[in-house]
């Protein structure tokens, strides 16, 4: 009897031994996303009480949820070593006694609305503040958002960070 089993173990043995499971292993594809490109569009735009201080621009095609949308508004009082220089928005500026201004907006998939605000009346404020104001919207794709650390409160750093070519900017007029 002990043969006997000692055979049956030999042999379930060999039968399971033959009984593997082999594995593909998948090595991930590096591609390259050629569709997906950041790109920037400049607005010179002026606010009244005609258009209620704010301005809607709309794309010329729709952006995805995921994407991010930049803007920058050129301050005109400020020069680098003969550099524009571009502050992000929302950007707050104190007038002293006249109160607190805003420059801010919001965005859809389909536009992007530049506003102002106050805590005073807006048709007191300087035409300086209002007329000939120039923002630059850079719209980032999702895919780029993540992948870097990047300061994006600096307009040249994103430019460099994305590639952008400042020639290459879309300007449109108000």
């Amino acid at each position: 009897m002990k043969k006997i089993i000692l055979l049956l173990a030999f042999i379930s043995m060999i039968t399971l031994q033959s009984c593997t499971v082999h594995e593909e292993v998948v090595t991930p594809v590096q591609t390259t996303d050629n569709d997906t490109i950041s790109e920037v569009l400049e607005y010179t735009v002026s606010f009244n009480s005609g258009n209620n201080y704010k301005r809607l621009i709309t794309f010329n095609r729709p952006i995805y949820t995921s994407d991010m949308v930049l803007v920058y508004r050129l301050d005109n009082n400020l020069v680098n070593n003969g550099t524009d220089v571009w502050r992000q928005m929302p950007q707050t500026y104190y007038l002293g006694t006249t109160g607190e201004l805003d420059y801010n907006f919001d965005f859809t998939n389909y536009d992007v609305n530049i506003f102002l605000g106050a805590n005073f009346d807006l048709n007191t404020l300087s035409s300086d503040w209002t007329q000939n104001q120039t923002f630059r919207i850079v719209i980032v794709p999702a895919y780029f958002g993540n992948k870097m650390a990047i300061d994006y409160s600096n307009y040249d750093a994103v430019v460099k960070a994305y590639n952008l070519d400042d020639s290459k900017i879309i300007k449109n007029r108000n």
